[in-house]
C-alpha cells in the first residue's frame, strides 16, 4: 500500500531532504575517507565557503541550529558578558536556556518592531559599560530573516555593525533561513556578512533541504582560536564529517540554494495573494521571505490543522504561522485556501 504523502505549513524543517542531497550522500559513502574534517570533501567545502563569504572565512559543521547559535556566542563571550537579542529571537524564546546553560552569559532582550531591533535601542543598553556590577555587553545577535519573516536591510545591518565596532562588540547573525534574505534582497552572502562587518554567522541547512547539518561561518579570524575545541567539547564534532560537507557542496552547486529560496519566497507571496484575492484573513506581517502570518478565528484552528498542520505563533491573538518549503506546491496553497473558504462560510 502506498503511503499518502502529508504536506503542511508547520515549518520548513518538516519537509524532507533534497533528492540531489541523498544522491550526493550515497556517492560520498563509497570507499574510505579520513575522519574529523580531514577528508577531501571537507577541504573542498572550506574552499567553497571562502568563495561565497570571504577569503578569511572558516566554516565549522555542527548537527543543529541550537549548537550553531550557542557555539557562535561562546566563541565571542565569557560568563560575565551579556548578549543583546530581540524579544522574539530563537535564542531568547526557543533554545531552552542553552545559551545561558552552556555559555554562562546573560541574554538581554529588546522589544522588536516587525521582528527587528535597531542600533539606537542597542546603544541605550551600553550605558553601564565598565561597571563591575553589570553584565558587560559583548555581542549583538540578530536573526536574518527575522522570526516573523521580515528582513534587515543592508543599511540596518551596517548601522548595527558600526555600533558594534565602535564599542568593541561582536556581531552575530542567526541565519537559519539566511538564503531567503540573500535572494529577497538581491545580495550575495559576502555582501550580507563580511560586507557589513558580521563576525560570525549561524548558517542554516536543515530548514533548506539538507539533512541534520548546520554551519558556523566565522568571518572574524580572532574567533577561530578556540572554536575547534569548543565544538569538540560540546559534542558537535562529527567523525564522518564528509557527510556534512558533501551536502553543502551540493547546496552551493549551480546556486541550488538560490533556487530553493526563490521558490519558497514565490510560494509565500502566492499564498498571500490567494488570501487577499478572496478577502480571507488578515496577513499581519510583511511577506518578505518564506512565511505568512495570519490572524484566524480560534474555532478554525482544530479543523484547519486536521487538513494542513501549522503552528499558532501568538496564542493571545491567534496568529498562525504558515511556512513554505522547497517542496511546497501551488496545489498545497490552493488546498489550504479552499479550506479557509469553507470555514468562512460555515458555522462552527
Amino acid at each position: 500500500m502506498t503511503k499518502q504523502l502529508k504536506k503542511g505549513f508547520g515549518s520548513d524543517n518538516h519537509s524532507g531532504v533534497l533528492p540531489e542531497v541523498f544522491e550526493a550522500l550515497a556517492g560520498a559513502s563509497a570507499g574510505h575517507e579520513p575522519a574529523y574534517g580531514t577528508d577531501e570533501y571537507c577541504e573542498k567545502a572550506r574552499r567553497v565557503f571562502k568563495e561565497n563569504f570571504a577569503d578569511s572565512a572558516e566554516v565549522y559543521f555542527v548537527f543543529n541550529g541550537t549548537a550553531a547559535n550557542v557555539l557562535s556566542l561562546m566563541a565571542c563571550a565569557q560568563s560575565f558578558n551579556s548578549v543583546i537579542v530581540s524579544d522574539i529571537s530563537h535564542l531568547n524564546e526557543d533554545e531552552c536556556g542553552a545559551p545561558e546553560a552552556n555559555g554562562g552569559f546573560k541574554l538581554v532582550s529588546l522589544p522588536s518592531i516587525n521582528g527587528k531591533i535597531s542600533a539606537d535601542q542597542i546603544e541605550k543598553k551600553l550605558i553601564r559599560s565598565g561597571d563591575q556590577h553589570y553584565s558587560q555587553v559583548k555581542v549583538v545577535s540578530i536573526t536574518q530573516p527575522t522570526e516573523v519573516g521580515t528582513l534587515y536591510t543592508i543599511e540596518e545591518m551596517t548601522s548595527i555593525s558600526q555600533l558594534c565596532k565602535a564599542n568593541g562588540l561582536f556581531f552575530h547573525v542567526d541565519g537559519a533561513r539566511f538564503i531567503y534574505s540573500a535572494q529577497a534582497l538581491g545580495k550575495s552572502f559576502r555582501d550580507l556578512t563580511a560586507g557589513v562587518g558580521v563576525d560570525v554567522l549561524s548558517f542554516g541547512g536543515t530548514k533548506n533541504g539538507l539533512l541534520g547539518t548546520e554551519a558556523v561561518v566565522i568571518l572574524n579570524p580572532a574567533l577561530n582560536k578556540n572554536f575547534q575545541y569548543l565544538r569538540k567539547q560540546r559534542m558537535q564534532l562529527a567523525s564522518k564529517s564528509r557527510f556534512h560537507a558533501v551536502q553543502w557542496l551540493e547546496f552551493f552547486k549551480d546556486e541550488k540554494w538560490a533556487k530553493i529560496a526563490e521558490h519558497g519566497i514565490l510560494m509565500a507571496q502566492t499564498l498571500q495573494r490567494l488570501l487577499e484575492k478572496q478577502n480571507l484573513l488578515e496577513v499581519v506581517y510583511p511577506v518578505e521571505a518564506n512565511s505568512v502570518f495570519v490572524k484566524i478565528p480560534k474555532a478554525w484552528v482544530k479543523p484547519l490543522r486536521s487538513k494542513y498542520f501549522f503552528y499558532i505563533w501568538d496564542e493571545t491573538e491567534f496568529v498562525a504561522r504558515w511556512m513554505c518549503s522547497f517542496d511546497t506546491m501551488v496545489e498545497d496553497l490552493e488546498g489550504i485556501v479552499a479550506e479557509v473558504q469553507k470555514l468562512s462560510t460555515s458555522v462552527i
